[in-house]
């Protein structure tokens, strides 16, 4: 978190406010300490960054979206240094860590009526149970096919969560303290994916592909939107570098074949899809609430900028003249689409998540072999 005197007017857009950033108590008891020292954000800002970001201001069109969008003017919001808090193991578990994957499945994910044949066993953890029956629930014949894209979405980022987890994790030292490496757990990677451990894995594996090829579907459409976007900060040789890294990127994004198809969701009668397509919107916008009351302030910040970015890849999704396999938006369409610079960065970064975590699969797989 970066202090209000700290950020230029360039990013946050008025004067700087007083305000103060406060923990939400944990209810874990178990290495409650090395959770806090973990999940703690880092709230330096070096002085180039403060410099860079002086003299920033943008007006944002109100637009329809499938996350929850935070004010970059209210007294709420913090800025951070992304690079100087990566997401990797904090210690966060247990019961509460629980709870929210729970109400994001239970209370979001669309489901079948009831099969009372699949209960929720005991004997195992309340995570695996619940995934387990919500898996199977999954599969049934009763959900659509934008329901199924939901749940494999949705359950993408959380495995893409997980590997980050397995691939920075903290080992502990000599002494049995957390301050020892940071490395890939094979053990945490087998424990959940291996199908010997976890019958699910496999499939949750390719849930985060499914994760993947959808984002890079969006930035493919919006390609030339983004490729004319100014990326203004205020400092103009990091502007120019970073508008050429992402000229760079997305030269090489838009030469992979369009895996996912658009056009083939919410289909069939208007009226039905329409509130299909609301009800979609809807579910979507409240996992990113969900993540509000996330305990691990390292991890609240990764999961709604992640889920956050699988909004916006949505939003470009379904928005733009024509919708469907090689359809773009570009600058002239602004009138009708725009993304906001917080869409865009949130954009770029859980795609970079998602493309880490299968670039972990690989890796583990290489240790493993």
């Amino acid at each position: 978190m970066c202090n209000q005197d700290e950020i230029p007017p360039g990013l946050k857009g008025s004067e700087p406010t007083e305000k103060k950033y406060s923990k939400e108590a944990q209810d874990e008891t178990e290495s409650c300490e090395e959770q806090k020292e973990l999940g703690a954000l880092n709230t330096t800002i070096s002085d180039s960054t403060k410099e860079a970001l002086r003299n920033w201001t943008k007006h944002d069109d109100t637009q329809e979206t499938f996350c929850e969008l935070d004010d970059d003017n209210s007294s709420e919001c913090d800025y951070v240094d992304l690079l100087l808090n990566p997401e990797r193991y904090t210690g966060y578990k247990g019961p509460s860590a629980h709870r929210i994957w729970r109400s994001i499945y239970e209370e979001n994910c669309f489901k079948p009526q009831e099969d009372e044949s699949t209960p929720y066993s005991p004997q195992q953890s309340l995570a695996a149970s619940y995934l387990k029956a919500v898996y199977i629930r999954s599969e049934m014949t009763g959900l659509c096919l934008e329901q199924r894209t939901f749940y494999r979405m949705i359950s993408g980022l959380h495995t893409s969560i997980n590997l980050h987890l397995s691939a920075n994790y903290l080992f502990q030292d000599k002494l049995g303290f957390g301050n020892g490496k940071w490395a890939h757990n094979t053990k945490e990677f087998l424990r959940r994916f291996d199908p010997v451990n976890e019958e699910q894995g496999p499939q949750r594996l390719k849930n985060l592909y499914f994760a993947y090829l959808v984002e890079l579907r969006a930035l493919i459409k919006a390609a030339p939107y983004i490729l004319e976007e100014e990326f203004y900060t205020g400092n103009e040789e990091e502007d120019k570098d970073v508008k050429s890294g992402v000229r760079d990127l997305l030269t090489v994004i838009q030469q992979a074949p369009d895996q996912f198809d658009e056009s083939k969701l919410f289909q069939g009668d208007h009226k039905e899809a329409k509130k299909l397509k609301e009800e979609f919107r809807a579910h979507f916008m409240n996992v990113s609430r969900i993540m509000d009351c996330v305990g691990c302030d390292k991890c609240k910040l990764w999961g709604k900028l992640q889920i956050q970015g699988m909004g916006t890849a949505l939003k470009i999704l379904f928005s733009g003249d024509q919708i469907g396999p090689h359809s773009t938006i570009n600058a002239n369409q602004k009138k009708k689409f725009q993304l906001r610079r917080t869409e865009i960065v949130s954009l770029f970064n859980s795609f970079g998540r998602l493309s880490s975590s299968v670039h972990s699969i690989e890796k583990f797989r290489h240790l493993l072999s």
